[in-house]
């Protein structure tokens, strides 16, 4: 008897995955709704009664019950990198010829893909099994967002044992894009205006606000959808990237149709012009193309550099414009100060969102366009996001119309504005304006930086506003003031005790994480982990010359220049020594070692093409080992590691007599310093 039961449950289970697979993936349903809804009630029906038979992959576990009150971090697998951006023909043909002469081949094959404007995924299995789904977050952590992502049926829960047998499936993690369809999106807004609801913005905002929510059963509700593009794991059978795509369709994935395996760089600028042309008749959002190298072993070759793959570009496709007018023109002070002008718009709707504000840069550009208060303007979403007036449509000016003049004083304090000749931004130089302030907390607060949940924007101009916070260190001592902040209105005992329990959870942040907060003009969240990699805490970086700071591969002048000029403003190192003594973490957690090792100390640079692995992750190993990796050859560089195809910077080191290792040599190094650090 219970077998039996047993195997109709099992039967039943494969059935409603073959006809999700069939409406959701191929979009090929083959039964009505009404036979589907059948066996999905009477498998419901055989599980609450016979418990003991239900598995974590049934159809019916997909919408959980309990309210997720934490998104807790998952560690991705591989690194979740950004791309970097092409926008002709000709960036295109570049791309091309760099990666020709880095690996010396006359042709290379590329894949070029939709890119999707959706919210990133990666799904790890373990054997078969959805284990995880997680956010991108800042690409090496991301957020555990399982629960809701189980309820999208494109997603599988399950693949076959066969597959993970065939193409060595046992731990892999599988990338993609979350969205929601523009017809159902529409139809949800027009659904809500009817019921005086307000609407959303866009899709892409919608999906990812979709995957944060508590309860999975409203994720359930909204219809989200998801399209794989990458297949990531040790051992893999496969030797391309064409191949992953196939594997993953195999596997069930749901793959969007308009890829091409491409033999040239002319190919790929036919196809990438040919999505262009068909991007408005697509029922989801798409800002560009994607293309990638094919090979899986040039991919290794090429590696990455600190945010991006130099394997893969993004080809944005030009951006949608609309018609509008410009309503007025006002300054905004950001957190370094600089002034910048922006247009208040009569509200227009462009590429998937109402736009009532648009960037105008600086007053040079204001100057160039002759932009002015009651112009017809054209705009457009540079890259797909931020909006900017693109055209004057000076036909339709009024006669009475007033040339835009640059403001003498801040709009926030009333301090004088001042104009660097070599730059085109003006600045407020009174480092106490309100305006300043708010946007340093601000960003010190954020996600990429200390992650304080619940001290957004609006409180932060609250607190600022009544004279609770003024800087950095400010924030730690809130708690002090716990019973004031209780009777503020719209705060209360709750929410005062949530947020100073988060504010005192981001002390645990890491050294790049804190680095990144402070604000260091050009110092950006890979800027910072790139620092922390080579000073191993605050002091060291303190003290940095410009000179060794200028020796770190990607930090050039200008990322030197504003760190010695941050560091040697003693307000700065105040607000430091007090986030110290307030427990911020200010050093890197170094890899123990028991004796010292052939790397401990010294200063490498990587030239030419290693075989075995990557220049990023030769350099990872370097610097796990205590020594340090330069991307330009000093007196300071203890060795020269050269891989095939070595170029100026080994002629540099041989004038200036230092040592070179070959691969073999490095390779012998490194096994004897991991040999040593692990007896």
């Amino acid at each position: 008897m219970l077998d039996k039961i047993e195997q109709r449950i099992k039967f039943l289970r494969d059935e409603i995955n073959k006809y999700d697979y069939h409406y959701y993936v191929l979009a090929e349903p083959l039964i009505s709704d009404y036979e589907y809804d059948q066996l999905y009630k009477e498998l419901e029906k055989l599980e609450a009664e016979y418990p003991q038979f239900i598995t974590p992959d049934s159809p019916t576990q997909r919408v959980g019950k309990d309210l997720t009150k934490e998104f807790k971090p998952v560690n991705h697998l591989f690194p979740m990198l950004s791309l970097s951006n092409t926008y002709t023909e000709e960036d295109l043909i570049d791309f091309d010829k760099r990666i020709k002469k880095e690996i010396q081949e006359d042709e290379v094959e590329y894949v070029v893909e939709y890119k999707i404007d959706g919210a990133s995924i990666s799904l790890r299995y373990t054997n078969g099994q959805l284990v995880t789904a997680a956010t991108r977050g800042d690409g090496n952590v991301g957020e555990d967002i399982t629960n809701n992502a189980k309820t999208i049926r494109a997603i599988p829960l399950k693949i076959p044992l066969e597959l993970v047998e065939k193409y060595n499936l046992t731990e892999f993690e599988a990338r993609g894009e979350i969205y929601m369809s523009i017809s159902d999106f529409n139809l949800l807004n027009s659904e809500r205006l009817k019921s005086g609801e307000k609407t959303f913005a866009n899709p892409r905002n919608f999906a990812a606000g979709s995957l944060k929510l508590q309860d999975p059963q409203i994720v359930a509700e909204r219809k989200l959808n998801v399209f794989l593009y990458a297949l990531l794991g040790t051992g893999i059978k496969s030797s391309t990237h064409w191949e992953n795509l196939n594997i993953l369709k195999e596997c069930g994935f749901r793959i969007n149709p308009h890829s091409k395996l491409c033999k040239n760089i002319k190919e790929v600028i036919d196809y990438c012009n040919h999505l262009e042309s068909k991007r408005n008749s697509l029922d989801y959002e798409v800002d560009g193309a994607v293309i990638k190298v094919n090979s899986l072993l040039i991919q290794q070759q090429l590696g990455n550099i600190a945010k991006s793959p130099r394997w893969a570009v993004a080809y944005k496709f030009k951006a949608k414009q609309a018609k509008t007018k410009i309503r007025d023109i006002v300054w905004q002070v950001g957190r370094t100060g600089a002034v910048t002008p922006v247009a208040e718009l009569e509200p227009v709707f462009l590429a998937g969102s109402k736009i009532s504000r648009a960037t105008l840069h600086n007053y040079d550009e204001i100057k160039r366009k002759d932009i002015r208060v009651g112009d017809s303007v054209i705009i457009e979403k540079g890259g797909d996001v931020i909006p900017k007036v693109v055209e004057v449509i000076k036909e339709e000016r009024k006669p009475d119309s007033i040339e835009t003049k640059p403001p003498e004083k801040c709009p926030v304090c009333n301090s004088k504005i001042y104009f660097p000749d070599n730059e085109a931004a003006a600045y407020c130089e009174n480092y106490e304006c309100p305006a300043q302030i708010k946007a340093r907390l601000v960003h010190f607060a954020s996600r990429g930086a200390m992650d304080i949940e619940g001290l957004g924007d609006a409180l932060i101009d609250l607190l600022v506003d009544k004279g609770f916070l003024k800087s950095f260190p400010d924030i730690y001592k809130l708690k002090n003031y716990r019973d004031e902040l209780i009777k503020i209105e719209r705060l209360g005992q709750k929410s005062v005790d949530k947020l100073l329990a988060n504010i005192e959870k981001s002390k645990k942040q890491p050294f790049h994480k804190v680095l990144f907060a402070l604000g260091i003009r050009y110092v950006g969240a890979g800027v910072s982990q790139k620092l922390v990699e080579h000073f191993s805490n605050i002091n060291e970086l303190i003290n940095a010359s410009e000179e060794s700071l200028n020796a770190i591969y990607e930090i050039g002048p200008n990322i030197s220049k504003s760190i010695i000029r941050f560091f040697s403003d003693k307000n700065n190192l105040k607000i430091i020594e007090d986030l110290i003594n307030l427990g911020l973490n200010f050093e890197t957690e170094k890899r123990e070692t028991n004796t010292k090792n052939f790397f401990t100390g010294k200063t490498f640079v990587l030239t030419g093409t290693l075989n075995s692995l990557s220049r990023e992750e030769a350099s990872q190993k370097i610097i796990e080992l205590g020594g340090k990796v330069s991307s330009s050859v000093s007196k300071n560089t203890d060795y020269v590691i050269a891989g095939e195809k070595a170029g100026s910077k080994l002629d540099k080191a041989n004038s200036l007599g230092i040592k070179i290792l070959n691969e073999e040599e490095f390779l012998q190094f490194l096994k004897e310093a991991e040999k040593t650090i692990n007896d």
